[in-house]
């Protein structure tokens, strides 16, 4: 018995040295989160979502047919939305990756930094990118319900392509280059 005492002590010392995994949580979106820090977001399907203030650590990721509205928040990585309803990041937010609107309704990003990329695709009602700080790229692809680009600091591309109507906009400091549809803008 004492042998095996012994024995199962030595496991367990053994055991808390081995690293420690640490999981990211991911926290469920419905209704209004205040000034918390979170590790992951997800706004799930028909849900309506609006973080104020709010630090994410990890990633959003908005579901179908659901709704987000982001205001001075602060997030580590990206913004993912895909059949979503509406997608609004606005009033100073800070996200360290990219915003991805893709196959939904409404989006808006304004007055806010990304680090990365703003990608609207095929998205079927307004959207708007306005006074932006954008790290890489703004790009607007396959759009049927407007799509105005006004007043950006981009340091990638300006990229449109397949909009109908074409996108309206101007005053956007492109580092790089204005291609297709926004060559003008």
């Amino acid at each position: 018995m004492k042998k095996f005492m012994v024995v199962t002590a030595g496991i367990v010392m053994a055991m808390s040295l081995l690293p420690q995994i640490a999981h990211a949580e991911e926290r469920v979106c419905r209704g209004t989160i205040g000034a918390r820090t979170l590790d992951n977001v997800r706004v799930p399907k028909g849900a309506s979502c609006t973080l104020k203030g709010t630090t994410v650590k990890g990633t959003i990721k908005v579901g179908t047919k659901a709704r987000l509205e982001a205001i001075r928040v602060r997030v580590v990585g990206n913004v993912q939305a895909e059949g979503a309803r509406n997608v609004i990041v606005r009033r100073g937010s800070r996200v360290g990756g990219s915003v991805q609107v893709v196959q939904g309704g409404k989006g808006r990003v304004a007055y806010s930094r990304v680090n990365g990329d703003i990608l609207f695709d095929d998205q079927r009602r307004s959207l708007v990118v306005r006074r932006n700080d954008v790290g890489g790229n703004v790009q607007a692809f396959q759009n049927t319900g407007g799509v105005k680009i006004r007043g950006n600091v981009i340091d990638g591309n300006l990229q449109c392509k397949e909009n109908r109507p074409r996108p309206t906009g101007g005053n956007n400091k492109v580092h790089g280059s204005k291609e297709d549809q926004c060559r003008r803008l």
